[in-house]
């Protein structure tokens, strides 16, 4: 009779050196900072307190997450509303291990509001400098584009951040995903390509493995953000093996979105066992009910996790990153060297 391997403690799994690939920085602001920047910016909110806006935090479907994401996101105005946004999240998610994170921004989110995409920027990278100065958490940003909005205005914001390639690192695509499949973005994506920016996009989380395919094949992409939905296809999951594809897979996300109804039965570990590159990210913390090593305790607790199995995720997160390799090779050294 052979052992079960030991379970990692919550309190391992938040020590655990990791990076994390699928985060949406507007997706970190907490109920209690959005009060904060309302009465900052003499904004009233549609909720009388705190709590009311939390009891918001019940969503149907991506839709109704999307709705209620973007209507608290108009408290962000100014280059310090960025930054507290991004110093918070850093905070947060290095004490849960945190050591290197490319985060997704929304440009259109902004700039059709009036607010400069210069100002979201210059915000957000004050605090990841700060961040990489005290806490050693080390940083990439990638512009993401709203799939839901026209292409044209895509393209446009393709042009103001081909300005600031000195900390943009790639191009995503997020938002609504049903109706607007990849192709729509091929060019967008081939001028950023050309650029010398890295690519990725949300693709199969409710949208269908097709998405998955054309993201591969028509916008090349290096990583998958979600692609959950890749497991209702034997040859695509076959092909992301085989090609090293990673997932960036959000559990908690999944849950409260209802793309899975009940984490006991979520593809990842399926995934995973079929020899695909697995990462476990947060997404949108502040609305899915935790940050990044929460996902890694969600997943331990309804799937099963060993410390060999946490080990792998963090590394798979490090080796699908887009840091240096010497970075790399810093962050393999500490997730070999952790304990749990």
């Amino acid at each position: 009779m052979t052992d079960t391997p030991a379970s990692p403690s919550d309190a391992a799994l938040h020590s655990l050196p990791k990076a994390e690939l699928h985060l949406h920085i507007e997706g970190t602001l907490e109920p209690d900072l959005a009060f904060e920047l309302a009465a900052r910016n003499g904004i009233r909110l549609p909720y009388e307190t705190v709590d009311d806006l939390r009891r918001q935090y019940d969503f149907s479907d991506l839709q109704s997450f999307l709705d209620l994401y973007y209507e608290t996101v108009d408290v962000l105005r100014t280059e310090d509303d960025f930054a507290e946004l991004t110093r918070r999240y850093l905070g947060t998610a290095a004490g849960q291990g945190l050591r290197h994170v490319e985060l997704f921004f929304d440009p259109q989110a902004h700039t059709t509001r009036g607010i400069a995409l210069e100002t979201v920027l210059d915000g957000i990278t004050a605090a990841l400098d700060e961040a990489e100065r005290d806490l050693g958490v080390t940083s990439g940003i990638i512009l993401s584009f709203l799939r839901d909005r026209p292409v044209e205005e895509a393209e446009a914001t393709l042009t103001a951040g081909l300005q600031r390639t000195d900390r943009i690192i790639a191009v995503g695509l997020d938002s609504a995903e049903v109706g607007y499949p990849p192709r729509l973005f091929e060019q967008v994506f081939a001028r950023a390509r050309e650029a010398g920016l890295h690519a990725v996009a949300h693709a199969g989380e409710e949208g269908p493995p097709a998405y998955v395919v054309e993201a591969l094949d028509l916008l090349k992409v290096e990583r998958v953000d979600h692609g959950i939905r890749s497991a209702e296809n034997a040859a695509l999951v076959e092909r992301l093996a085989r090609e090293r594809i990673p997932l960036t897979i959000c559990p908690l996300s999944n849950l409260r979105l209802r793309t899975v109804s009940d984490l006991a039965a979520h593809p990842l570990r399926r995934l995973d066992a079929a020899g695909v590159r697995v990462t476990i990210n947060s997404d949108d913390p502040a609305y899915f009910g935790g940050y990044v090593g929460d996902n890694f305790i969600a997943v331990r607790d309804a799937l099963g996790m060993s410390e060999e199995d946490a080990r792998r995720y963090a590394r798979n997160s490090v080796a699908a990153s887009f840091a240096s390799e010497k970075r790399k090779t810093e962050l393999l050294a500490e997730i070999d060297a952790w304990i749990a």
